[in-house]
């Protein structure tokens, strides 16, 4: 059975500052990763169909799918893990979510549908005022 993580996305604004952060590391390393000091446990559910979902600006706003998972050592010789992520940005209907350290299992059934490829130069509306429009049944 698939299992997602949630994370916070910690320094960006927007997805828009989230897609530039990771194009420098996507070019800078060759390879797309999120480094944690703790991997998920449910490894096999989280590479069956897992993503990472982002939490920007206390909104689930976009996901990724993980694709690999990589026990490593950070720069100071630390163990730790990298999420190995599908470059591919997926915006996600926004759901508000409280701060909170590190990630967290999310289930399918929890985790938001889907909205759409995030496409540069989109302009979009903030979080919420598009749970506001929705609620109001406008989009």
């Amino acid at each position: 059975m698939t299992i997602h993580l949630l994370k916070l996305s910690v320094g960006s604004a927007s997805i828009e500052t989230m897609a530039r952060w990771q194009a420098r590391r996507l070019a800078e390393s060759g390879y797309l990763f999120h480094r944690t000091r703790h991997g998920p446990r449910r490894v096999d559910e989280v590479l069956d169909g897992g993503s990472i979902y982002w939490v920007i600006q206390r909104y689930v706003q976009v996901r990724q799918r993980i694709i690999g998972i990589e026990r490593t050592k950070d720069p100071d010789g630390k163990r730790c893990c990298h999420l190995i992520l599908d470059p591919k940005l997926v915006r996600t209907r926004p759901q508000p979510r409280r701060p909170h350290q590190g990630w967290r299992y999310l289930s399918p059934e929890d985790a938001p549908p889907d909205i759409g490829p995030v496409i540069e130069g989109e302009d979009l509306p903030p979080p919420e005022m598009g749970a506001e429009l929705r609620a109001l049944g406008l989009i």
